[in-house]
């Protein structure tokens, strides 16, 4: 385990798969941090390694986001009029395909509209697909670098997905670029673009769209699309984003981001409140979640 990784840990609270469940972020202190303000975007001076928050391991159903509008925004399952949502099994998908999470200091800006998708973003951190070959944990933080990236077109909202790779992973090595990902990887960027096509059907959603007729760009198209979401998330942090709580609902509080107006400390009220570690075993989950959907539709990749 690198360094930076060993910095962070999960806090669990409460049960997976109720609606009471957390997974706040540690430091090597102990001292809760936000997984979208606090942790650092890169994990080296070059900028070449970044730091990935995996809210969803691979293999798994159960929606897990960070919570933009808690305090310290830990993990939790996404809810839906009230329910715990769950991706469904879309043939020969089983859950995430990968190891599903986002970028720390970064926000698509909703108010701003990209000039090649013509669309604004989706008021999230950035999200990373993390392809290495190992299962990841909630609340686990990777060190990963940039191949490239899909843009999802998700109700009209532009919605990055950057494609990654753990840095420990045995193929990082040959992996430099997205060409790399077919020719080491072959099926998987095909199989990725009919995922985020498909995944909401079950549901009785329509298909996704892509930009870029579903095309993955490349490494360079990436690293520029999380260059935006950084300076964006930098406005939002240092308060150039006026009421970011009421506008975009998103909590800003946080224990390490120097010079930011939101900056609180450990011996406030706000920060005492943070529930201690009370992991409890999982509660159960609906049969249906166990179900395959087969559906039928040609790939526009």
């Amino acid at each position: 385990m690198s360094a930076a990784a060993a910095a962070y840990k999960p806090r669990v609270v409460g049960a997976p798969n109720t609606l009471e469940h957390r997974v706040y972020i540690e430091d090597a202190s102990g001292k809760v941090v936000s997984p979208f303000h606090d942790i650092p975007l890169y994990a080296n001076e070059e900028k070449t390694i970044l730091n990935m928050v995996v809210e969803i391991p691979r293999w798994s159903n159960a929606k897990l986001e960070i919570s933009k509008d808690e305090p310290f925004n830990p993990i939790k399952q996404d809810v839906k009029k009230g329910k715990l949502r769950y991706v469904r099994n879309c043939f020969p998908h089983h859950g995430y395909i990968w190891n599903y999470g986002a970028f720390p200091q970064t926000w698509e800006d909703p108010t701003a509209v990209h000039p090649d998708t013509k669309a604004k973003g989706d008021n999230d951190p950035l999200d990373v697909c993390e392809i290495g070959e190992a299962v990841g944990y909630t609340g686990q933080i990777k060190q990963v670098k940039v191949l490239g990236t899909m843009a999802l077109l998700d109700e009209g909202e532009t919605d990055w997905k950057i494609i990654a790779i753990d840095v420990r992973d045995p193929l990082a090595p040959k992996l430099n670029d997205i060409e790399d990902v077919e020719k080491h990887l072959p099926g998987l960027l095909r199989a990725s673009n009919e995922w985020f096509r498909i995944y909401k059907i079950p549901d009785g959603k329509p298909e996704n769209n892509f930009a870029f007729s579903g095309e993955a760009k490349n490494k360079q198209y990436a690293d520029e699309v999380i260059h935006e979401c950084a300076e964006s998330w930098k406005r939002l942090i240092h308060r150039e984003v006026p009421n970011p709580g009421e506008g975009y609902k998103i909590n800003v509080e946080n224990t390490a981001v120097e010079k930011s107006p939101y900056q609180i400390s450990t011996d406030s009220a706000e920060y005492k409140a943070i529930p201690a570690a009370a992991g409890k075993p999982p509660g159960p989950i609906d049969a249906s979640v166990d179900k395959w959907f087969f559906i039928s539709g040609q790939p526009s990749l």
